[in-house]
């Protein structure tokens, strides 16, 4: 499940229609891959999960890069941005979500996880100076009342998950890694910039599946759960990311993020629909909140916090 960061170039001056078809069919692929990662969780643990996810993903990216005749180097003193960057980005929001499904059901973790964008404008404020304006205030008290919504219920009456916590922190993380490539961007391609950061976070994962559960995979995963890997690192990642890139150099900034908050009401029909999930009247609520949050404060964030060709993707 990796929402991931990813870098996104300035817009092109045109765009055809199918430029603007591909943004549903990101928030498509990215939404029905929360489902498909915890049907994964099932037989595959978490670390291992991400080690083969990440290092197909960040593999593929850079295969393109050199395809398209881009150099993958990255200059020295740049390196520890981009591993900053990534392990906020990357590795901390890829194993906290992969933790976060296997505690909390998967509708009620990809709502909480969208709060990045409410994350993202707090962290710009002490670290970028960037003040409040009445679109992000309002969006923040949206943001805060979706919260509510979820969390008092289950408070409550008992149900809270530490799976929900989780959540949040990949949101905190996601957004903070956000916030800290536009104070200090990476001289890359976004291509090589998002493929580096992928591996970098599939050798993160790599070192936490030897410590915590082991080199080899115990046994031939079931067809279902084969599939559901397939998904995941051919179409939700390696595929997902290609498209990404396409269609944001062709689409103003603010009309694909915009495409990205339909991932969280996708990812919640892929678990009624696949998992059998059954969302409360207080999630619906939630979501509904979490969409308006974003929606109030998400295009300025990706204007004003990310430089015209920095930005990140939220597949998970």
């Amino acid at each position: 499940m990796g929402v991931t960061a990813t870098t996104v170039t300035s817009p092109a001056p045109s765009a055809s229609a199918r430029h603007y078809l591909v943004v549903p069919l990101l928030a498509i692929l990215w939404g029905f891959n929360w489902p498909a990662v915890r049907v994964i969780l099932d037989e595959i643990p978490p670390w291992t999960l991400r080690t083969l996810g990440l290092s197909l993903a960040g593999a593929v990216l850079l295969l393109v890069a050199l395809t398209r005749g881009q150099a993958l180097a990255v200059p020295r003193r740049h390196w520890p941005r981009l591993l900053l960057a990534g392990t906020l980005s990357i590795t901390a929001f890829n194993i906290l979500l992969a933790f976060a499904q296997l505690s909390a059901p998967t509708s009620r973790a990809v709502i909480v996880t969208f709060t990045m964008p409410l994350w993202a404008v707090l962290f710009a404020r002490p670290i970028l100076g960037e003040r409040l304006n009445r679109s992000q205030s309002i969006g923040l008290a949206l943001g805060a009342a979706g919260l509510v919504a979820l969390g008092w219920p289950l408070l409550v009456s008992g149900a809270w998950s530490v799976g929900l916590a989780y959540a949040l922190l990949a949101g905190m993380a996601w957004a903070l890694g956000t916030v800290m490539t536009k104070r200090a961007p990476v001289d890359a391609s976004p291509l090589v910039f998002t493929g580096w950061q992928l591996m970098a976070g599939a050798v993160c994962a790599g070192f936490g599946m030897l410590l915590f559960e082991g080199a080899a995979m115990p046994r031939l995963p079931s067809p279902g759960v084969l599939a559901a890997l397939a998904y995941h690192v051919l179409l939700s990642q390696a595929l997902a990311y290609v498209l990404w890139f396409a269609t944001v150099a062709r689409l103003p900034a603010g009309t694909a993020s915009l495409g990205t908050l339909m991932v969280p009401a996708v990812g919640v029909f892929g678990a009624v629909l696949i998992l059998g999930e059954r969302p409360t009247l207080t999630d619906w609520a939630g979501l509904a909140l979490m969409l308006a949050a974003a929606a109030s404060v998400l295009p300025l964030a990706q204007m004003r916090l990310l430089s015209p060709r920095t930005g990140e993707s939220n597949g998970v």
